[in-house]
C-alpha cells in the first residue's frame, strides 16, 4: 500500500495480522472500484461499453462468492482476502453491496435526491467500513452505526474534493435537487468558482460535517482503542474537509490534500488520545471495583 493513500497511517497502528487482513480487504475493494473506472492511454479517455463493464463486475461477484464458498478465487486480490473471511468471520453482504454500488457508476451518473446519493454512499463506502470493523474488533454493536456514518462522511468528502475531476469523467455525484436549490448546473460548475458554486459546496461540506459529528457521537467508549485505525481515517479525512473550507470551498485550483507529515502527526495525536482514554477508562473501572 502506498504511503500516498490517506489510509496508510491509520493501518500502521494495527497489529501485523490485522494489518495484513485490512490491506487484503482494501486491495480487494480497490480492485472492484477500479473495474468501472475508464482507463486512459496517453491522457486520452478510453470508453468501454456498459456491457463490458457489467461483465467485469460479474467476475467480481463471482470472486465474492469464491471467498465465501469452497471455490478458489481467480484473482490475486480474491486469493489474498479469502483466508481472512474465516479468520475474522467477515460478512458477505457488505462486499456484495460494494459491487452493487460500483455498478451504480455504470448506469447512475446523476442523483436526483440526497436519499439516492446516500444509498450510493452506503454501498461503496459504509459497506467497506462494516467489513473493516470486524477486523478491528468491537464489543458494542453501536460500532456498526459508527461505521455506517463514518463511511458516508468519508465518501461525501471524496465527492466534494473530486468534483472537477468527476465532472471531467462525466460524473456528477452532487444531488440535482441541490444544484437547483443554489441555481447551479453542470456547466456552471465546470466554469469554476462563482457565488452559486461557493454556496453549493459550502452546503455539501456542512452535510458532510453532520455525518462526521454523528460518527463521533456513536463511537462506543469501550471500543475507542479497537477502532483507533478508523478514528485516524476520520481525522485525516476531516482535515481534508477543513482545508476545503479554509480555501473558501475552492476545489478547482488544485486537489486538496493533507501533506504526509501532517497525516503522520494526526495519526500520532489520535493514537495517543486513544491510549490515554483507554488508561483513564481502565483506572475508572478499577476504582469502581
Amino acid at each position: 500500500m502506498s504511503r500516498d493513500t490517506s489510509f496508510y497511517y491509520s493501518f500502521l497502528v494495527l497489529p501485523d495480522h490485522k494489518r495484513r487482513a485490512i490491506i487484503a480487504v482494501w486491495d480487494f475493494c480497490r480492485a472492484v472500484d477500479d473495474a468501472v473506472d475508464l482507463p486512459t492511454v496517453d491522457g486520452v479517455m478510453m470508453n468501454r461499453t456498459a456491457a463490458v463493464l457489467e461483465s467485469e463486475l460479474a467476475s467480481w461477484r463471482r470472486e465474492v462468492d469464491c471467498c465465501f464458498t469452497e471455490k478458489e478465487p481467480l484473482t490475486v486480490q480474491g486469493r489474498r482476502l479469502k483466508p481472512y473471511v474465516k479468520q475474522f468471520n467477515l460478512p458477505r453482504q457488505p462486499l456484495e453491496d460494494l459491487v452493487e454500488g460500483v455498478e451504480m457508476d455504470i448506469h447512475s451518473r446523476r442523483y436526483e435526491t440526497f436519499n439516492e446519493l446516500y444509498e450510493y454512499c452506503l454501498r461503496v463506502a459504509s459497506s467497506v467500513g462494516l467489513v473493516c470493523i470486524e477486523i478491528f474488533g468491537y464489543s458494542d454493536r453501536r460500532a456498526q452505526d459508527y461505521a455506517i456514518n463514518l463511511g458516508v462522511a468519508l465518501q461525501l468528502t471524496n465527492i466534494i474534493r473530486d468534483l472537477p475531476t468527476d465532472l471531467e469523467a462525466g460524473r456528477l455525484y452532487l444531488p440535482l435537487e441541490d444544484l437547483r436549490r443554489f441555481g447551479c448546473s453542470p456547466d456552471v460548475i465546470r466554469q469554476g468558482m462563482s457565488t452559486p458554486v461557493h454556496e453549493l459546496i459550502r452546503f455539501e461540506c456542512q452535510r458532510a460535517r453532520k455525518f462526521y459529528r454523528e460518527a463521533t457521537h456513536l463511537i462506543p467508549p469501550a471500543d475507542k482503542m479497537n477502532l483507533v485505525a478508523a478514528e485516524i481515517m476520520r481525522a485525516i479525512y476531516f482535515e481534508i474537509l477543513k482545508r476545503i473550507e479554509r480555501r473558501g470551498y475552492d476545489v478547482f485550483s488544485e486537489v486538496v490534500r493533507v501533506p504526509r507529515p501532517r497525516r503522520a502527526m494526526i495519526a500520532a495525536i489520535v493514537w495517543s488520545q486513544a491510549i490515554l482514554c483507554s488508561l483513564h477508562r481502565s483506572m475508572t473501572v478499577r476504582r469502581g471495583a
